[in-house]
């Protein structure tokens, strides 16, 4: 439940960057979104340690509680917030696709319930997840004061404030990691992994960069499919391609030290905000954008 000092942390940094600046909606529904997802953690957290059992909330409970936030967030987004419902790779309707209020609000559950989930899987060593997460915020920091400067072009009324909240997460992640490396003091548990997981998810819509996210949290994304691959394997074929999934595990299991393992996914984890950022800049300069 040490997740509990990151969203503690972010709230803290976040209302303290506006002591002389003004909320704005978008952020504050972002905020009370990732809240509400640390809070399904939390419960499910509460219940392992108060019940001594290694399952807290069953599989279906935990999921539905993924749900209704994302959900809820999705449906305030379209209907109170009117955002762009165009599905966008790096700029506002960059493929001139029109989902429409419901198929927006569709695929933006499943973008939130995805990256909670994804964090999850990845948070199985000591600092991983939580290292990983402040690459992946700053370039969400970056692209909040890119989208800033360049008003004109992005339209975005909340790049600032969205720019904040995702800085709130470096500080918090940072700061959490100090005692979450290895060998951990402490742990983040549910608590902690979809709230980083929320705030991931949630910073990629308001920012309209939501199919640029798989590059952002590329290393998320690995985690995940070498799930999927291994299950996936075993039930058809009847063989693991891993020796154990997620993939960090299957490079303990080969003889890789544990820091090793860490260290080397950190390294992963910022040459995929590198490229995410340096792609975002790419279409910047292909639609007419300079410096």
């Amino acid at each position: 439940m040490g997740g509990l000092a990151i969203a503690g942390a972010t709230v803290a940094g976040y209302i303290v960057a506006h002591v002389s600046a003004t909320f704005t909606t978008r952020g504050l529904v972002g905020m009370l979104t990732i809240c509400f997802a640390s809070l399904v953690g939390f419960i499910d957290d509460w219940v392992k340690n108060t019940r001594q059992r290694s399952l807290g909330l069953n599989k279906r409970a935990k999921i539905a509680g993924q749900f209704v936030v994302a959900l809820g967030f999705a449906i305030v987004a379209v209907e109170w917030l009117k955002v762009d419902t165009h599905l966008s790779f790096t700029r506002y309707n960059s493929l001139g696709l029109q989902l429409g209020k419901v198929g927006w609000v569709i695929f933006a559950v499943l973008v939130i319930v995805g990256a909670m989930n994804a964090v999850n899987l990845t948070d199985g060593l000591d600092g991983l997840a939580s290292g990983s997460a402040a690459f992946a915020f700053a370039a969400f920091t970056v692209i909040g004061f890119y989208q800033l400067r360049h008003e004109i072009i992005y339209k975005n009324p909340a790049s600032l404030d969205e720019a904040v909240m995702a800085a709130s997460l470096i500080g918090a992640c940072a700061g959490f990691l100090w005692w979450n490396a290895a060998p951990a003091r402490i742990f983040m548990g549910d608590t902690g992994s979809l709230f980083i997981g929320a705030a991931i998810g949630v910073l990629a819509l308001l920012e309209n960069v939501d199919l640029l996210l798989p590059l952002i949290g590329g290393l998320y994304v690995l985690e995940t499919l070498s799930v999927i691959a291994q299950v996936t394997s075993y039930r058809l074929f009847g063989r693991r391609i891993f020796k154990m999934a997620p993939v960090h595990h299957h490079f303990e299991l080969v003889g890789w030290p544990e820091t090793t393992v860490i260290v080397r996914f950190w390294i992963l984890a910022g040459l995929f905000t590198a490229l995410s950022l340096g792609v975002f800049y790419a279409d910047f300069l292909a639609h007419g954008g300079t410096a």
